[in-house]
């Protein structure tokens, strides 16, 4: 799976899991999902959940960081090195 099919899914399910009531809101890769109120901490723990789930990785209490999950194109490129690194194991 390619980063950029990685950051569609993870952009999916943001869009269907957290904005369902708010149509119509935009946001790009890069936008903080904190930051623009997509998510909230709670969201973080269900976003973490379907990452380990829908890829097959597991994350690390010290992974889940801003750097890591602030945005959809960070978690992206988080998930395509934990699998790479995986596959390189």
């Amino acid at each position: 799976m390619t980063q950029p099919e990685i950051i569609d899914r993870i952009r999916g399910y943001v869009t269907e899991n957290f904005l369902y009531m708010r149509q119509g809101v935009e946001f790009a890769d890069t936008d903080s999902l904190l930051g623009r109120g997509i998510i909230d901490s709670m969201g973080i723990g269900e976003l973490v959940v379907f990452v380990q789930d829908e890829f097959a990785i597991l994350v690390d209490d010290g992974e889940i960081t801003e750097e890591n999950f602030g945005t959809v194109e960070s978690i992206g490129q988080f998930v395509f090195g934990k699998r790479e690194a995986h596959l390189a194991a």
